[in-house]
């Protein structure tokens, strides 16, 4: 069994979290520049075994697609093109940098690491993550 690859795609940075080996646990592992997160993967895939990645879907409260999801679109189809062997799904990513902060706030995290974009990011990735997992407990 692969890892799970969770992606919160942004126009700069890219937060980047993955399950351990059983698909159990989401952990955060990067924040990558945008323009770089194919590479990093490609590279990841190399010493990894990856079963799926799970793009980060852009939607704004009335269901619809946000602004940004033609960037997220055209990194995933990029993506597919570069790594046609592992399959992408989309989960929907509203909220998660609200919940990343209030995760930080709670874990008491001092301001100046709150701020932190990069680190807001991969949270985004990692509550993803988890909550694609989630969702795939109640499948049968």
């Amino acid at each position: 069994m692969g890892r799970i690859i969770a992606i919160d795609y942004g126009r700069k940075r890219t937060g980047i979290a993955a399950t351990d080996i059983l698909q159990m646990i989401a952990n955060g592992v990067a924040t990558v520049p945008s323009g770089e997160v194919v590479k990093y993967l490609s590279d990841y895939i190399s010493r990894e075994p990856v079963d799926l990645f799970v793009v980060g879907l852009r939607k704004q409260m009335n269901n619809e697609p946000s602004e940004n999801m033609k960037y997220v679109e055209a990194f995933v189809t990029h993506l597919k093109r570069t790594i046609p062997s592992i399959p992408v799904t989309y989960y929907d990513e509203r909220f998660t940098s609200v919940l990343a902060h209030k995760a930080m706030l709670e874990g008491g995290l001092k301001k100046k690491k709150r701020q932190d974009k990069g680190l807001v990011d991969e949270i985004s990735a990692v509550i993803i993550l988890q909550a694609y997992l989630e969702s795939k407990k109640y499948q049968l």
